[in-house]
């Protein structure tokens, strides 16, 4: 199953350059994440392009408003995927102004990083931790310490 990452706009801070550089080279290519950034515009301008590129793929929309689980349960989540030969999920990363009511409703799940609202670039390197987390756990590397 692929993952794929679709975000406004390209990290401009150092530290999150720099996270995603970090844990995008942790991932193997054969089960590896697609970053893919796109560009900036209105709220429902990014939230149509977010749809489009997403189009044929199981929808995780990141969202404040979305259901908080543990990372385990993420990793039970995923491994429930690839047991129903999902072949692609893409995790939607809105702009400054989020998403969309429309996106919204076109999630296959809706799912909040944490209760307070997060800058994206902070969000997508937190998404990156936790998709790495979630397969170590699956694997049954140490990462992970409960």
């Amino acid at each position: 199953m692929r993952l794929h990452i679709l975000t406004i706009g390209k990290p401009r801070l150092a530290f999150a350059r720099a996270g995603v550089e970090e844990y995008l080279e942790r991932f193997p290519p054969k089960n590896g994440v697609e970053l893919e950034a796109l560009r900036s515009s209105t709220r429902e301008d990014e939230s149509k392009l977010l749809l489009a590129r997403s189009e044929g793929m199981l929808r995780v929309v990141l969202d404040e408003r979305g259901e908080q689980i543990t990372s385990r349960e993420l990793a039970r989540k995923i491994s429930d995927w690839e047991l129903q030969r999902t072949k692609a999920v893409a995790f939607l990363i809105g702009g400054a102004d989020g998403h969309s009511d429309e996106l919204r409703r076109k999630a296959d799940w809706r799912w909040s990083l944490s209760p307070l609202t997060l800058q994206h670039e902070l969000a997508l390197v937190v998404l990156l931790e936790q998709l790495y987390r979630a397969r170590s756990i699956n694997a049954g590397t140490p990462y992970h310490r409960d």
